[in-house]
């Protein structure tokens, strides 16, 4: 080290310090191309001198922002932390490990030779920089070597039918999904195999005793379907993946993963079906059911699995304690044609001798009934309450068991004395059986099940099910009032879909009810004209002591979304003690569903009205996409289509939308009609079920979830049900106008109601006519049905035709009533003429830029968006919402929202958690960030990076985790230039559109773009350069 010190020049004080300075990288290194997007303020900060000389940057601070992973989004209740960083700290953050050992040694040989022309103050200052860069470069490469240069080919993420390792899937061949994973620009695969066992032990002695693919040539890495051994019922499957890559080099096997088999349906191929159990009630009707059996287990149990529903919702009980986290099980339906049923593996739970198992029933949507003074969307009612249940024990010496439903379960009524998905649940404590579903409780005295007649042909798995509801977050209250008249508020300070977790101590018999409200006047009193109205009765939790002690309750069966709770505290008797709250928290419940983006912005308020949606929309998501969480709970089919790429940016939602379609199957009625709502609980009348701007979605979902995952599958199961509802919709139009839809519902008039004011049905409902028959062109083409797709195609040629006859004005080249959504809906749908593009692109701007508000409602703010996006005119669109004086995003902010609201002024009318009109979360990720999927290679296998920088943002920062991977983009401007950086995942290639003053002066990662690695120039267009990259971190940089 002395030497080493003597030799640069270094006194004894700097040998000294040479420890403490062993960690410092020399800012000289950092990269010119880098170093050119720091600000001379920041530069001083780093400690960057005016003539380029430079002390040093921690060396631990460096690679911790470079190599670290960036915290995600848990849900609404998890937000990823933000930090400030410096810009070129932020595009490190990017660089794969060999990016960062290219640039080490293309910038060591510059560093070296800087000094030949200082003068001796000025070299010896280099010479100490030279050492420091060599002297971590010594240190560091050593511990870099293996990953940083190599930056290893793997397979991860591996799924089944779009879960991880699930229970319950019931296809005889599931299709196995997986990412390829790689820092290195332009990996790839070229080759898979796939190996499955009955036991870890057998997969990891390479026994693939259930199916080795062996190497396959392709690319594919989704949807691939198992080819194995014929797998039966219950089965637990052991599988994993290897891949090789472009250089023809294999990965290592990933880690392993599994799946367990549901009851194969007898259409599957099994002899008979797979249920050994009954579906079993109680001999009379209760308002919650009770259900127990005691039964022994040998010495020896290897493995215990479950299948299990109960209707309408059900908890599962094992020798005394809850099975599982999930909420309000099974996921909703139409139960006449499908049940869920859930598969746990609860080895864990049991032992050796006797246990117990215990269901407890509640009517969730199976029956909504609505006694005085409780709400109710609707009354209706498929049944009694009813369980079925199969738990198969696997022991050790080969011997199975099998404990089944049937009319040995003894049952008793449950604690719920009332329970309704609408109108609340009240549970009185001292109802219940202490210790009920324990092994060594006397259930001598509870009646005899009995069997109710029942199909097991409506039974389905987890290939039929959206993700379980569970708790996501818990909060404490921001604020606690007292009132007068033994009442106590609890502000939450969120409006969100929740269930309260409740400790209390009074006397026996005393009753706490929790009121839920989303607005509360000056008084405290919940405002009920937001969640359906006081003149249609309240809903609420209700909590009755059991003893004199301190309890603690939590519901079961009944959530609703609010922001405040109205605790009124109520004597066993009156004059009696009052019970005391001691504790109320919010428990934040919505889909498990995996949140799979991040957006931020310069802009403080645009990264609010992001939240703003984002809390609605996973307040919204249970089994359905619900359109607000406490009046409606109805699965109203236009968000599913309008919000769908909204949503698909947040959320993993293939499950939820993959069971949404089948609920618009089983909706659809012998005429070919595709109601309002799936499932269809209640029948509404005239167009509120009929209108074509909602059945839309049963062909536009569909095509959605193809172009976000690639999958096909929904477009084959469900092509000839689309075709009979496109028939039903030509025998209700004249002439090809349709006239059977609600307009543009809740578009925005001063001073008027709820329903389309600015734009009627018939320009709406005869837009998505037209709309549903280019979009089946395209399905059909996909599935290779040629005479479908010319037959489609031609009807839309037709379609439009006449939509431009009958709402044209020749005089000024406008459409219908030139209202927001009569312009952008056919400037978007290719419904005008291309000579009045111009037209109404201006007049469009100009009523937007005029009103300073979108009129624009549930139907046509999407198409707005899209229409002014694609004309070039986003500064529009930033200027529209980037306000609070009028109507939209910032106002309802301003006057306190923390959920978007269901009208644009949030009007106590309206739902105040509603994310009907939440479409603007596509346009920051798709336009402003500009992350899209390219049509030509669905399910982002090409990616379209096209960012719209706009306004006085500053910069953009963007994620979307893609069935492929994760799509990273942020670009940030300044000084002159723009510099975007970004990630495309492994396995995939993208389309790049770089703005640019002047074509061809693009630079990236230092060097001109036309020679960088993996980027290839494709063409101009406007002020864009464009090029393809393959998968990969890149670094572009423009003057612009």
């Amino acid at each position: 080290m002395k030497v080493w010190a003597k030799f640069f020049g270094f006194d004894a004080a700097v040998e000294r310090d040479l420890p403490a300075r062993f960690g410092l990288i020399p800012v000289g290194l950092i990269p010119r191309s880098l170093s050119q997007t720091v600000s001379g303020a920041e530069r001083l900060r780093l400690g960057r001198s005016t003539d380029g000389d430079a002390h040093g940057q921690p060396l631990a601070k460096l690679w911790a922002v470079s190599l670290s992973k960036r915290p995600s989004d848990d849900g609404c209740d998890k937000k990823p932390k933000t930090t400030a960083r410096s810009p070129w700290l932020q595009t490190m953050r990017n660089w794969s490990a060999g990016d960062l050992a290219r640039e080490w040694f293309a910038q060591m040989p510059r560093a070296l030779s800087r000094g030949s022309l200082l003068n001796p103050s000025q070299r010896a200052r280099r010479s100490r920089s030279t050492f420091l860069l060599i002297l971590s470069a010594l240190v560091l490469l050593p511990m870099m070597a293996p990953a940083a240069i190599t930056s290893p080919f793997s397979i991860t993420t591996l799924k089944c039918e779009y879960a991880v390792d699930p229970l319950g899937v019931d296809v005889a061949q599931p299709r196995l999904f997986w990412q390829v994973a790689s820092g290195e620009r332009g990996e790839r695969q070229t080759a898979w195999e796939v190996r499955a066992a009955t036991t870890p032990a057998q997969l990891a002695a390479g026994n693939a005793d259930l199916w080795n693919s062996g190497k396959i040539d392709g690319d594919v890495t989704t949807g691939l379907r198992y080819a194995g051994k014929p797998l039966h019922s219950s089965q637990e499957v052991f599988w994993q993946v290897r891949a090789w890559n472009a250089d023809g080099q294999p990965s290592a096997w990933s880690e392993p993963a599994t799946w367990t088999m549901g009851l194969l349906p007898p259409s599957s191929g099994s002899v008979a079906s797979e249920w050994r159990a009954a579906w079993i009630a109680a001999p009379v009707k209760f308002q919650s059911v009770l259900l127990r059996r005691g039964f022994s287990v040998k010495a020896g149990l290897r493995r215990a699995v479950i299948h299990v529903c109960g209707l309408g919702q059900y908890e599962l009980f094992l020798n005394g304690a809850k099975t599982g986290a999930d909420l309000l099980s099974p996921g909703w339906t139409n139960y006449n044609q499908t049940t869920l049923y859930d598969t746990r593996d609860v080895t864990a739970q049991l032992r050796a001798g006797r246990n117990a198992i215990g269901l407890a029933l509640g009517p969730g949507m199976y029956r909504v009934e609505r006694p005085p003074g409780r709400f109710a969307k609707f009354t209706g009612s498929f049944g009694e309450l009813r369980a079925i249940a199969q738990l198969r024990l696997d022991y050790a010496d080969g011997t199975v068991e099998f404990i089944v439903t049937d009319s040995n379960w003894r049952t008793h009524d449950g604690p719920l004395t009332f329970s309704s998905i609408y109108g609340g649940e009240d549970y009185d404590a001292r109802r219940l059986p202490t210790e009920w579903a324990r092994a060594d409780f006397d259930d001598h005295a509870w009646a005899m099940a009995v069997k109710v007649d029942d199909s097991m042909e409506t039974l389905r798995g987890e290939t039929r099910a959206a993700e379980a509801l569970r708790a996501v977050e818990t909060r404490e209250p921001v604020s606690v009032r007292p009132l007068p008249g033994n009442v106590v508020l609890f502000d939450f300070g969120q409006n969100t879909s929740f269930m309260p977790r409740l400790r209390v101590s009074g006397p026996t018999g005393s009753t706490v009810r929790l009121v839920p409200g989303e607005v509360v006047d000056a008084n405290g009193n919940i405002e009920r004209g937001t969640m359906g109205g006081a003149h249609r009765g309240s809903a609420w939790w209700q909590y009755t002591k059991a003893t004199d002690g301190e309890e603690n309750w939590f519901p079961q069966f009944y959530y609703v979304g609010s922001r405040y709770v109205r605790a009124e505290l109520i004597p066993a008797s009156p004059g009696a003690p009052l019970p005391k709250v001691d504790k109320l928290e919010m428990v934040i419940v919505h889909s498990s569903a995996e949140p799979v983006g991040h957006f931020s912005t310069s802009s403080e308020r645009l990264n609010r009205i992001r939240d703003l949606v984002r809390w609605a929309q996973c307040s919204n998501m249970v089994s359905i996409l619900t359109d607000c969480p406490h009046r409606e709970k109805l699965g109203w089919l236009e968000q599913y289509h309008l919000n769908g790429p909204s949503i698909r940016y947040e959320f993993d939602v293939d499950r939820i939308y993959a069971k949404g379609m089948w609920d618009m199957t089983e909706a659809q009625t012998p005429e070919g009609l595709i109601p309002n709502i799936a499932p269809e609980y209640t029948v509404f009348k005239g167009a509120f079920r009929a209108a074509a701007e909602w059945g839309a979605a049963f062909i536009l979902v569909p095509w959605q979830q193809y172009e976000f995952t690639g999958d096909a599958q929904p477009l084959l199961e469900h092509y000839a049900a689309m075709k009979r509802y496109f028939a039903y919709l030509e025998t209700r139009a004249k002439n090809d106008i349709l006239s059977e839809g609600l307009g543009d519902w809740y578009d925005y008039e001063p001073g008027k109601g709820k329903r389309a004011n600015l734009t009627p049905p018939q320009i709406t409902a005869t837009a998505f006519f037209h709309e549903d028959a280019r979009t089946l062109a395209q399905i059909a083409g996909v599935l290779g049905e040629r005479e479908d797709a010319a037959h489609f195609a031609d009807r839309a040629t037709q379609i439009r035709q006449h939509y431009i006859a009958a709402f044209r004005h020749p005089e000024t080249g406008l459409y219908g009533t030139a209202s927001q959504a009569s312009l952008a809906i056919p400037l978007t749908m290719g419904l005008i003429e291309p000579a009045d593009h111009d037209a109404v692109v201006t007049a469009l701007v100009r009523d937007v830029e005029e009103k300073g508000y979108a009129s624009a409602g549930d139907i046509g703010f999407r198409y707005l968006l899209l229409a002014l996006a694609g004309a070039g005119r986003s500064d529009a669109i930033l200027r529209l919402i980037d306000q609070d004086e009028k109507p939209g995003y910032g106002y309802q902010l301003k006057k306190g929202a923390t959920a978007l609201a269901e009208s644009w002024e949030a009007s106590l009318g309206a739902s105040q958690d509603h994310f009907m009109l939440g479409q603007i979360t596509e346009w920051f990720y798709a336009d402003l960030a500009g992350i899209a999927p390219d049509p030509a290679g669905p399910g982002f296998k090409k990616i379209i990076i096209r960012p719209q920088p706009v306004g006085d943002l500053a910069w953009v920062e963007a994620g979307y985790k893609s069935i492929h991977g994760p799509i990273e983009v942020k670009w940030t401007r300044g000084d002159g230039h723009f510099r975007l950086n970004v990630t495309i995942p492994a396995n995939t290639t993208a389309t790049v559109f770089v703005p640019v003053r002047q074509s061809g002066s693009v630079r990236e990662s230092g060097e001109s773009a036309g020679r960088a690695t993996g980027v290839k120039f494709l063409r101009r267009a406007g002020d864009r350069d464009v090029f393809a990259v393959t998968s990969g971190s890149y670094r572009f940089e423009s003057e612009w």
